[in-house]
């Protein structure tokens, strides 16, 4: 069983047990294969897919911020400051797992909020087309699946999905699904007051 979230709904990952809520980890998964463009575009290059990133800006309560995500080699650290962490870089889509972001809900009452976003690092903007889904999974509940059920943007950056701490023992998890034209934009909406610069991976 899984429960689809819908824009703007708010839902509770509660602490079932004395250590904490465990390893949350938050899934994407997406179809990189490109429509058919034509022989021509094909030999140019223009039948690549696209290639979708997962990270995430995080607070802490100490108020250290920053981001966690593949460009700029920032793969984070699961026992460490920010206690989440980047598995790795899937460069296709063709992974069967997708990338994964791991939150240690256990370190929650370190933790003051962490919105998941994912751009598009190579590839026209075309959500429609890579057709991605976030699931998220903890211990002891039913998976959270949030839809990129918005396509109407040629944005290359979503915010996806906003994790805030309630009480040190709770995350409110709310789907966003909010198209930005980079990281500045999706900093800005969401007051987080980071710098940024151009990187590559």
């Amino acid at each position: 069983m899984a429960i689809s979230l819908q824009k703007g709904q708010k839902v509770s990952l509660k602490k079932g047990a004395p250590s904490g809520l465990g390893e949350i980890l938050v899934n994407l998964n997406w179809n990189s294969k490109p429509k058919k463009q034509g022989l021509l575009k094909s030999i140019l290059g223009g039948n690549q897919g696209i290639d979708l990133d997962l990270g995430c800006l995080f607070e802490l309560k100490d108020g250290r911020k920053g981001a966690v995500q593949a460009l700029g080699n920032a793969f984070g650290s699961l026992t460490n400051p920010p206690y989440i962490a980047l598995d790795g870089d899937d460069r296709t889509g063709a992974a069967v797992s997708g990338e994964n972001l791991r939150i240690n809900g256990n370190m929650i009452s370190k933790i003051q909020r962490v919105l998941v976003y994912t751009f598009i690092y190579e590839g026209i903007a075309n959500w429609q087309q890579a057709d991605a889904v976030v699931t998220i999974k903890y211990p002891g509940a039913e998976d959270l699946v949030v839809k990129m059920d918005s396509f109407d943007s040629k944005e290359v950056m979503c915010g996806l999905v906003l994790f805030e701490n309630v009480n040190d023992e709770t995350f409110s998890v709310e789907k966003i699904v909010q198209f930005y034209p980079g990281h500045p934009a999706l900093d800005e909406a969401f007051h987080w007051g980071l710098r940024w610069q151009a990187g590559r991976k």
